[in-house]
């Protein structure tokens, strides 16, 4: 690595895994790995950086989050300030920061956010395409997130894997060897569970990850979506009656209370024993696993990870909570912020903090795959899988602000919420769905 000053950071793959511990061939990132593509960035005298990110899950995220800036500071001088919001406060908190032009440099926001405000935000074409060349490539779902007409606004920093979360044992006391493959079965099951008394759970309060992530499998799963191809609202259709229809039958298996479910929600029931299953991140069985209760040790040994079945439409059709590092404009330091990114993405960093995550957030460059925590424990080899496996939220549709709109908006969990909880009928609440997204999609 070449020597690091205080005003100037230069990050070269050529250390690809000279801290993580693990091997440098563990983490090959294939050709022009030696570091010919690496960026320059000459930092600003006397830099310091504000970050704005969501509360972890896991606390070995935020512990090596936390290690990773102390390096980054230790190398450039550079000062940086992590102020930690409720992941439902993040986007508010970035939309005004992004409106007022002033409050933090860089942001880790969720899904589309970067599409609300793109011209506020810093052109990282040339670091996107320099990280994509040494680590395997972006997957297409982050590459579609993270571009604004052919330019990088944000950079993916992983997704937050979204997997069934089950109690193995309760599962089989209920008639069933494994989590069906078919919405038909699916269903089956789950009233299975509800007859014995062991209920499940899925988020239908003001979930930013929990809720959108389930209530857009459901819909999309029975072949609905919210816009066609050209923006177009779409959701006035058999394919989401059919949907809903079926989410009133799963929701009548469901525990009271999900209709104010927010993310840390089902995380709790499940801890506490209340649910038989829900849809979650690895952090359920992470708190589980490293819990000095024996009761909730027992819970970790008996939990498993599933995908979501198929449904109607006869392909996944799974949404998965991805995150993105994005710089403003305002900033006075836009150097060194960038330098901080890359410094995030590369090897020494990223490995060690998947690897302290248990695969809490996923990679969303591919060669990061090879990362053992994947195959270390199998019960995070389903997390794996999610940057190439899920749809973006947009769909068939494009992304934008529209879509951002929508996603911000709860327009998908609401009529979800509605209907299968009989506060409104299927036709009230998808009529009620379309007239809110007409409001951002003008086509």
């Amino acid at each position: 690595m070449s020597k690091l000053t205080r005003r100037e950071f230069l990050v070269t793959s050529a250390a690809a895994a000279a801290a993580t511990g693990m091997g440098a061939n563990a983490f090959a990132a294939g050709p022009g790995a030696a570091g010919a593509d690496s960026i320059k960035y000459p930092i600003e005298q006397g830099a310091t950086l504000r970050v704005l990110r969501w509360k972890r899950f896991v606390q070995g995220d935020e512990d090596l989050w936390n290690a990773n800036i102390k390096k980054f500071t230790e190398l450039t001088g550079v000062a940086v300030r992590t102020d930690s919001e409720g992941w439902e406060d993040v986007r508010p908190k970035s939309a005004v920061a992004a409106n007022v032009g002033s409050g933090p440099d860089i942001v880790l926001g969720w899904f589309d956010d970067p599409q609300q405000y793109p011209t506020k935000l810093v052109d990282m074409t040339d670091l996107a395409d320099s990280l994509g060349k040494r680590y395997g490539g972006w997957y297409d779902v982050c590459r579609k997130y993270g571009t604004k007409d052919g330019k990088w606004i944000a950079l993916p920093l992983g997704v937050i894997g979204n997997a069934l979360v089950y109690r193995e044992s309760q599962i089989k006391a209920a008639g069933f060897d494994a989590i069906p493959k078919d919405t038909a079965g699916f269903l089956k099951l789950c009233q299975a569970l509800k007859a014995k008394d062991t209920p499940v759970g899925f988020a239908l309060g003001k979930a930013v990850g929990d809720a959108n992530n389930w209530a857009h499998w459901l819909l999309w799963s029975h072949g609905g979506k919210l816009v066609d191809k050209s923006g177009k609202v779409a959701i006035n259709s058999p394919e989401t009656r059919a949907a809903l229809e079926y989410a009133k039958q799963l929701y009548a298996t469901f525990v009271p209370g999900t209709l104010s479910w927010q993310d840390p929600s089902n995380n709790k029931a499940y801890l506490d024993g209340q649910i038989s299953m829900t849809a979650n991140g690895i952090s359920v069985y992470y708190a589980a696993k490293n819990s000095p209760d024996p009761k909730l040790q027992e819970i970790g040994k008996d939990t498993l990870h599933a995908h979501f079945p198929i449904g109607p439409v006869g392909k996944p059709s799974e949404l998965m909570q991805i995150t993105q590092m994005m710089v403003f404009k305002h900033t006075k330091y836009p150097n060194a912020a960038k330098a901080f990114v890359q410094f995030m993405f590369e090897p020494d960093q990223y490995n060690p903090w998947m690897k302290a995550s248990i695969g809490y957030v996923s990679q969303s460059l591919k060669a990061y795959e090879k990362n053992p925590i994947w195959t270390e424990d199998p019960k995070a080899t389903v997390y794996r899988d999610s940057a190439s496996l899920m749809l973006d939220h947009g769909h068939e549709g494009p992304l934008g602000q529209a879509s951002a709109a929508c996603m911000a908006d709860y327009v998908v969990v609401d009529m979800v919420a509605e209907a299968a909880s009989g506060a409104k009928t299927v036709q009230q609440a998808i009529d009620r769905a379309a007239d809110r997204a007409k409001r951002y999609y003008k086509a």
